[in-house]
């Protein structure tokens, strides 16, 4: 969820140490090809329950599926920025997998609890309106340490944000999506965690620029790729307001999260900027966070 590679992004007509990536073997089939750690057929979509059905998780669930499975275009960018790295290639191809089988379960999701709603074209709008510019051959970060920053801050909320939603909705098929989802994303955040560590020992990029790519890339959280695809995956009919759609989509994810998500959060983002994730400032940043999430709950300016 949320790969936009930086501001760039754009939408068409509408404005020395070796590093083991670390889902192998189990992500590995018996004939050694890649594969997920679950499938949709694992899902127990036959207990899905109307009646605790939350219309306002189903427009976050549309927008988040859309998000997800759009990782085939931000795997050719990091394919492009480490061309000559072969074990970021095969967990980045992993990753895509594990990503477009997030965006493809919320999609069966949606379309369970809404016969209207069409996955296929809904992807197709947002595909053709949110552009993420794949033509590079460095890193919109200035450096490979800084992607693989942006990399972990995008895990970091992605793991919280399917944390919070299964925490809060009733509805038992999408709590075992949410906890699969937020597994994965989990282990994407150390799988780039551990490719930062070996970027960095050969970059040493300094803690001030790797904390002004994290403090960036946070920001970058109101950029247009959600707005976009909470528009794509809700009224597409209407013209695109990117102001509203943006407002529409905060208030209703940022009042799933209680105070423990916005914690560890920050302290992911800490680990991997290399600030102590515990302490007096952690302590003060998720305060910070908090306080940020619940004006953007209430719709207030932030």
């Amino acid at each position: 969820m949320a790969h936009s590679c930086g501001r760039e992004s754009r939408r068409r007509g509408l404005h020395g140490q070796r590093w083991l990536p670390i889902f192998m073997p189990d992500a590995l089939s018996q004939k050694g090809e890649l594969m997920p750690r679950w499938t949709p057929d694992d899902i127990r979509w036959d207990r899905f329950d109307r009646d605790k059905l939350d219309p306002d998780l189903l427009r976050l669930v549309k927008a988040a599926a859309l998000t997800e499975f759009n990782a085939a275009r931000y795997t050719q960018y990091l394919n492009n920025v480490f061309s000559d790295d072969e074990e970021i290639a095969q967990s980045v191809s992993l990753w895509q997998l594990e990503e477009e089988q997030h965006g493809r379960s919320l999609g069966r999701y949606a379309e369970l609890a809404d016969p209207d709603f069409d996955f296929a074209a809904a992807f197709r709008l947002f595909q053709e309106g949110y552009v993420i510019p794949v033509d590079v051959t460095q890193s919109v970060r200035g450096s490979r340490v800084g992607e693989l920053l942006a990399r972990c801050v995008v895990e970091a909320g992605t793991s919280s944000f399917y944390s919070a939603m299964g925490e809060a909705t009733g509805e038992p098929v999408l709590q075992q999506i949410c906890k699969q989802i937020a597994a994965d994303e989990f282990r994407h955040y150390r799988l780039f965690l551990d490719g930062l560590k070996k970027y960095q020992s050969r970059e040493n990029v300094s803690l001030a620029a790797r904390i002004r790519v994290a403090v960036g890339r946070v920001l970058e959280a109101d950029d247009d790729e959600l707005a976009f695809a909470y528009h794509c995956g809700n009224e597409p009919e209407s013209p695109y307001d990117r102001g509203r759609c943006n407002a529409a989509y905060g208030s209703r994810a940022y009042r799933l999260y209680g105070y423990h998500h916005a914690e560890r959060a920050v302290a992911m983002i800490f680990k991997a900027s290399g600030l102590k994730p515990q302490g007096w400032l952690a302590r003060q940043t998720s305060r910070w966070a908090w306080r940020r999430i619940q004006a953007r709950a209430l719709g207030a300016p932030t």
